[in-house]
Parts: structure tokens; sequence; C-alpha cells
């Protein structure tokens, strides 16, 4: 029978995991800041030094892939508990729980136009991409959203509506309540509802509202 580790390794192993937790929180938060941050930048921020960090990760790109593997496990898991018979609801829920999951779906925006790592995330971001995309037709076959665009453009179009909140969520601070009626409001025009429908339709789901 093997023996139980003594409580000072278990305890090694528990710090290690908590400062590998630390540094990653604290690249997504500088990432988002400034996605060319140095090393000793995270480091700080995590309130580590730069050894304790190359313990974790050898270089800046093993961290930000670790951070956007995280990121897109956390997104895709969210967003697999959103059901909803309603095709545009389903999209204004995806859309919210996005932004509900703003830091990791801000730094993995960036890096999906940057890098080594833009077709790998682009790749891991599939399930989520084709719900979205089987949303948008099963919305256009039953008349619930608009068939005058190309389904795949319309399900690009509402991806981008929901980051275009995010940039603007960074540059003027918008408050969680506002940036998720801003995303349902923004997902729906696109999707062909006129403003009142839009309004009622988020009214009548306490899915959308905080």
């Amino acid at each position: 029978m093997t023996p139980n580790p003594d409580p000072p390794a278990r305890s090694r192993r528990r710090d290690a995991e908590a400062n590998r937790i630390a540094l990653l929180d604290a690249a997504g938060a500088v990432l988002n800041r400034d996605p060319d941050a140095s090393l000793d930048t995270i480091a700080t921020e995590a309130g580590l030094s730069r050894r304790a960090l190359y313990g974790h990760f050898a270089t800046r790109e093993e961290l930000i892939h670790a951070l956007l593997t995280r990121g897109v496990a956390r997104v895709l898991q969210a967003v697999e508990r959103v059901e909803h018979p309603d095709p545009p609801t389903l999209l204004a829920l995806i859309g919210v729980t996005l932004w509900r999951e703003v830091e990791a779906v801000r730094v993995m925006a960036q890096f999906t136009v940057r890098g080594p790592f833009q077709h790998e995330l682009a790749f891991a971001l599939t399930p989520l991409r084709d719900r979205v995309r089987h949303a948008v037709t099963v919305g256009r076959a039953t008349g619930r959203i608009r068939d005058d665009i190309d389904a795949d453009v319309l399900a690009r179009l509402v991806e981008g509506a929901v980051l275009s909140v995010l940039d603007e969520a960074t540059r003027s601070r918008i408050d969680v309540p506002t940036g998720e009626r801003l995303v349902a409001l923004s997902v729906l025009a696109l999707l062909g509802l006129g403003a009142a429908d839009a309004r009622a339709l988020i009214d009548a789901t306490p899915e959308l509202h905080s």
C-alpha cells in the first residue's frame, strides 16, 4: 500500500496550484489591458516573482496558451447550459452568456486575430460557432429570423455584435446590466427584430437579466 504524501508535500502542491491560478488570473487581467504585456508585469500583478512564474510556464506563449485553454473551456461550459426553444431568444441568451464571461472572451477575441494562436483558437471555438449557426438556420426556417442575409454571414455578425459591445465596455466601463441589454438588443436587431419586439422579448425573458 502506497503511503499518503506527508502534509508538507500536500501543502506545497496546494501552494503551487494556487500560484498557477493566480498567474492565470493575473494574465487575464493584464492582457485585457495590454495584449503585449511582459511576463514581469504579469508576475507583479499576481504578487509573485518572475522566477516563480517560470516555475509554471517556461515561455510567454505557454502562459497565454494555458490562459486561452482555460477561457475556451469556461466559455463553452457556460454556453452549453443555455437552452431555449425560440432561436432569437436562444441567440440573445448566448450573447448575454458571453458577456457574463467578459474577461475570458475579451482575451480570446484579442488573440483570435493575433499571433500563433488564432487558428487553434478558432478551431477550439467551433462548437460555439456551430451552435450559433444552427440556431440561425432553424430561425430562418421557422420565420423567426431574417432570411435576406446568408446564414453563415449572419452567424458571424451575431458574434461580432457581442464583441463590439465588449470593445465599447473596455472604453466606457459599461456596467453589467447595461452590457447585457446592449448585447441582447444588438443580437436581436441583427436577427431582424424591430426595436419594440426586441425590448418586449428581453423584458419577458428573466434569464436575460442579472
